[in-house]
C-alpha cells in the first residue's frame, strides 16, 4: 500500500512531461477533476496537479528533443548521490545527473538495464506527493519489461526491494515489490513487476513504468478519458481479487492506468 510516510524505496512524487501543458490540464482535469498551479516564473512552466489543494502530480513541458510524453515514476532516496552509485553499479544509466530544485529537494532520473526509466527524489522542502490511495490519486505503480528476473535484480540492488511472485496462469508471473518499512503492518506492496510478452514485443512495446489512479467508476472515467482524446490499451477488465481495471493513452501518448479496488488485495 503506497501512503505519503515515505521511506527510502517507495514511490514519492510522479510527473507528466507534455508536449503541451494547456492541453495536459484540460484533458486530465475533466477526466480526474485535477486543477494545475504554477510553480512559480522560474519555474519553465513545471507545475502541480491538485485536488480538494492538495498535489496529486505534477506536469512539465518535455525537455530533450524528440522526448516522448509520459508519467515518470520517482522514489524516496535520502541520498540521490549514493543511489547513483548504486545504479551504476547495478547495470543501469544516468539520464540525469543529481540536481537541487531550489530548496524542494533534489532528483536525479535513471534508466535500469532493460530499458525503463525511473527517477528519483531526495525530499527537501517539499516531501513529496499530498495525497495518494484516494480517489483520483496514485495508488499503484507498475514496470513493465523485457527482462522481469534482470529488473528484480536491479531494483533489489539499488533500493533493496523484495518482490512476491504471484502466478497468473501459463507463463505469466506478476512479481509485487516492496521496500523495507514500506506500507502499513504486512501490506508493504507499493508496484508489480510483470514480463512483457512476446507478442507484445513484436508490436513494438519496450520496458516502461507507469501509474495507476484509483477510481470509484473504473467505465466511466475510461469513458471519459477516452471521449477526450485517449486510446485504448486494455479496455475495463474485472481481475479477480484485485479490482476492476483499464489502460489507456493520453492525447499525447503516455499511459496510464485506471483501477477501482486497491491492487494490494487479493
Amino acid at each position: 500500500m503506497l501512503t505519503t510516510h515515505y521511506v527510502p524505496g517507495t514511490p514519492n512524487w510522479l510527473d507528466l512531461g507534455a508536449p503541451d501543458i494547456d492541453d495536459a490540464v484540460s484533458f486530465y482535469g475533466a477526466v480526474f477533476g485535477w486543477r494545475f498551479q504554477s510553480a512559480g516564473p522560474d519555474a519553465g512552466g513545471y507545475g502541480f496537479f491538485q485536488l480538494d489543494g492538495k498535489t496529486v502530480g505534477a506536469v512539465g513541458p518535455l525537455m530533450d528533443e524528440g522526448a516522448r510524453s509520459a508519467w515518470t515514476v520517482y522514489f524516496h532516496t535520502p541520498d540521490a548521490d549514493a543511489t547513483l552509485k548504486s545504479v551504476e553499479q547495478a547495470g543501469g544509466s544516468v539520464r540525469v545527473p543529481p540536481m537541487d530544485v531550489f530548496t524542494a529537494g533534489r532528483l536525479a532520473a535513471f534508466t535500469d538495464p532493460a530499458g525503463g526509466e525511473f527517477a528519483v527524489w531526495q525530499p527537501g522542502d517539499v516531501q513529496g506527493l499530498e495525497t495518494v490511495m484516494e480517489p483520483n490519486s496514485l495508488c499503484w505503480t507498475e514496470l513493465y519489461t523485457t527482462d522481469a528476473a534482470a529488473a528484480k535484480d536491479f531494483y533489489r540492488s539499488v533500493f533493496s526491494w523484495s518482490h512476491q511472485d504471484m502466478p497468473m496462469g501459463g507463463d505469466l508471473v506478476y512479481s509485487v515489490v516492496s521496500a523495507p518499512g514500506g506500507g502499513k503492518d504486512d501490506d508493504t506492496g507499493h508496484g508489480g513487476i510483470m514480463q512483457l510478452q512476446k507478442e507484445h514485443l513484436q508490436a513494438g512495446s519496450s520496458s516502461e513504468w507507469h501509474p495507476y489512479f484509483g477510481v470509484t467508476d473504473c467505465d466511466a472515467t475510461f469513458a471519459a478519458a477516452t471521449e477526450r482524446g485517449a486510446t485504448v490499451l486494455i479496455p475495463p477488465t474485472d481481475a479477480p481479487g484485485v479490482g476492476r481495471l483499464a489502460m489507456v493513452k493520453d492525447p499525447a501518448g503516455a499511459p496510464f492506468a485506471l483501477i477501482k479496488g486497491d491492487p494490494t488485495l487479493g
